[in-house]
């Protein structure tokens, strides 16, 4: 299949289960939802199926291969700040995938980090700005118009509305939607059954996880 697809995933940290032998299948085209109280091991599953984190047990294969190509995987964190370089600008950061692959002109670029901003509800005028200057949710949206000039095929997002207004909160709903109708599989992690109920095709419910109290 084309996507994500994880097999009997386990992880155990500190000498505690998080993660027993979980199974998600994140296919292309569609944004799958992952719900669960907290410490049921959401961010977890998130660094899991982004590569930062081997799992103890269990596999993670993308489009049916085991390593997905460099730079094909977004991930938004809930606290963009632990993601950015704060000596960069934030068209440093939007750019950053433009950079690697190689820029045509400084003029194109700009227009194309203008357009970008823009379509994350960012103003063009704070892309000179760095991580010190902007909120976290104007971050955030940094962030994510990185991963639109990545041109993505897997988009992870942990809680990426927590710290955005109304208005910014519909941008992104509305750019998690394209990335998913141009064919990229998206998993969305979130505390917000409405907003998982109005992005997700498919939702896994994590299991609460032991001695937490109901």
């Amino acid at each position: 299949m084309t996507g994500i697809r994880a097999a009997g995933v386990s992880v155990t940290l500190a000498g505690r289960t998080v993660l027993d032998g979980v199974d998600l299948v994140a296919p292309a085209g569609a944004v799958t939802g992952v719900t669960g109280a907290s410490g049921s091991g959401k961010t977890t599953l998130l660094r899991v199926l982004a590569g930062l984190r081997a799992p103890d047990a269990g596999e993670v294969r993308y489009d049916g291969g085991p390593v997905p190509p460099s730079g094909s995987i977004a991930l938004l964190a809930q606290h963009p700040r632990q993601v950015c370089n704060p000596r960069w600008t934030l068209a440093q950061i939007i750019a950053e995938p433009a950079a690697i692959r190689g820029a045509s002109s400084a003029s194109a670029a700009r227009q194309t980090l203008d357009e970008v901003a823009l379509r994350v509800g960012l103003e063009p005028e704070l892309l000179d700005r760095y991580p010190g200057q902007v909120s976290d949710g104007q971050l955030q949206r940094a962030c994510l118009g990185r991963a639109m000039l990545a041109q993505a095929r897997f988009v992870l997002c942990d809680e990426p509305t927590a710290m955005l207004d109304p208005i910014a909160t519909g941008s992104v709903v509305s750019v998690l939607r394209d990335f998913a109708a141009a064919g990229a599989a998206v998993v969305l992690v979130s505390h917000d059954p409405g907003l998982v109920e109005t992005l997700a095709d498919e939702v896994l419910a994590l299991p609460r996880p032991l001695g937490l109290r109901t």
